[in-house]
């Protein structure tokens, strides 16, 4: 009976004195729940800057950043504002009272237990962010070319560049014309083409920038070079060069000194950039499309429910016969006009009339019109200034995430109050200029905006 009496006593004592204890403890652990938790905040903001710095060093070198990444920074980041407006009101509350000397105890007694929750959350995510890599290199870019129409006269130039590619001897080829004429999707279909017929083991793809960031370049040389040297046969395309471009330093193998099995086919705006400064064998240009060609392009991307129309017809042959062959400005406004009032094209047509600069970064000026008239025609409140953002963030690649932050950054976004909402967001925009062809996709999570698209 004594043992029964004990029994009961004892578990009697632990319902009824440790809650009574538990909130005596943080009251007399009121200076170590808070000091811990200061602690625990500091480190766990020295581990975000650590990750964040090998993210940015990452994205420097053309890395690809793991997914749980981002979201692990964000998560931190979230904590330690929350955290910091913490302690930041815990120590304006401790000194309001006579400095301190006439403390609330209810107040303090509350204020020091969730001090050590938040200490608890923190630990929970300093653990979380312990990555073995936050990134890694992407694959050899893959080449997606645009749906394109037999052209006749396309067709040639395709031939063309095949048979240069297929002889012995040539490992340096060109194809040359003006901004829009076609250049980037005649080496996407070149590349496509060598795929199927297996002339190379890996065929990759780049566009060079008129103002390449060679700081960049240079860091993820030594690895492209290296991953390149390792197949034996390799055609490397880099589109629109604007001026020389040394090898070795963007991680391209010289087919004539280091790699035999390497050939380049190059495109650029300037003939003399390709045969005297690259040196290529043999150059192609790449001329305006026909009249009937152009036609034909036109009238496929504007829909033949529009062009049938007897109405539209007239202004729609007027319309492609201004944008004078161009493949670039006959698919920008065809796609911009589609479905589109009688109103709207008429208005187009005089837009597109109007006399234009004649020199804009070696952009040809119809190019630019249409350019002008796709964003004009741009709809919503939102989609506008965010196109500009992407031309603002770089005349190359744009990271979806990096314009996700900057947009949020911004306050371009009216309505969205989650990331997965901003996200979402972003994601929609982009869709809509990717169908207006101011963007264009290149994969890995990543866009390029109006300069580097082409037909």
């Amino acid at each position: 009976m004594v043992e029964i009496g004990v029994s009961v006593a004892a578990k009697v004592s632990e319902y009824l004195v440790g809650p009574v204890v538990r909130p005596l403890g943080y009251l007399f652990n009121y200076r170590t729940n808070i000091d811990d938790l200061s602690e625990k905040v500091e480190k766990l903001t020295g581990a975000r800057d650590r990750q964040q710095h090998s993210v940015d060093e990452a994205k420097r070198n053309g890395e690809v950043i793991f997914d749980d990444v981002p979201k692990w920074l964000t998560r931190a980041n979230g904590f330690i504002q929350d955290a910091s407006k913490f302690l930041e009101d815990e120590k304006a509350a401790r000194k309001s009272c006579f400095n301190g000397l006439c403390p609330n105890l209810k107040s303090r007694y509350q204020l020091r237990r969730a001090a050590r929750k938040k200490a608890e959350v923190a630990v929970q995510i300093h653990g979380d962010g312990h990555f073995e890599q936050v990134s890694y290199l992407p694959p050899l870019q893959q080449i997606r070319s645009a749906p394109s129409e037999a052209l006749p006269s396309r067709l040639v130039a395709l031939n063309e560049v095949m048979e240069a590619l297929r002889e012995v001897n040539v490992n340096k080829i060109g194809v040359w014309g003006l901004g829009g004429v076609g250049k980037s999707t005649l080496v996407k279909q070149v590349a496509e083409q060598a795929a199927q017929e297996k002339l190379f083991d890996k065929v990759v793809m780049a566009s060079v920038l008129q103002t390449p960031d060679l700081k960049r370049i240079q860091g993820r040389a030594a690895r492209l070079h290296h991953r390149m040297k390792a197949e034996k046969t390799i055609l490397v395309i880099l589109d629109d060069l604007w001026a020389e471009v040394e090898l070795e330093k963007i991680g391209v193998p010289s087919p004539a000194d280091h790699h035999k099995g390497c050939k380049l086919l190059l495109t650029s705006r300037n003939r003399d950039v390709l045969s005297n400064q690259m040196g290529s064998q043999k150059e192609f240009l790449l001329k305006h499309l026909q009249e009937d060609e152009a036609w034909v392009l036109f009238k496929n991307r504007a829909g033949d429910d529009t062009i049938e129309n007897p109405e539209l017809q007239q202004i729609a042959i007027e319309v492609a016969k201004l944008l004078t062959g161009l493949p670039l400005a006959l698919v920008m406004v065809a796609t911009t006009l589609k479905n589109k009032s009688l109103p709207m094209w008429r208005d187009a047509l005089q837009r597109l009339k109007r006399p234009t600069p004649a020199n804009i970064g070696g952009m040809d000026a119809k190019v630019y019109s249409c350019l002008k008239l796709s964003y004009y025609y741009l709809e919503g409140d939102e989609v506008k200034p965010f196109f500009l953002l992407c031309a603002i963030i770089s005349s190359g690649n744009i990271y979806i995430l990096d314009l996700l932050y900057y947009a949020m950054g911004l306050r371009l976004f009216k309505g969205t109050s989650t990331l997965e909402e901003a996200k979402d967001r972003t994601y929609t925009l982009v869709d809509n200029l990717k169908a207006s062809n101011l963007l264009l996709e290149t994969g890995y999570n990543a866009i390029i905006h109006y300069k580097e698209v082409s037909f």
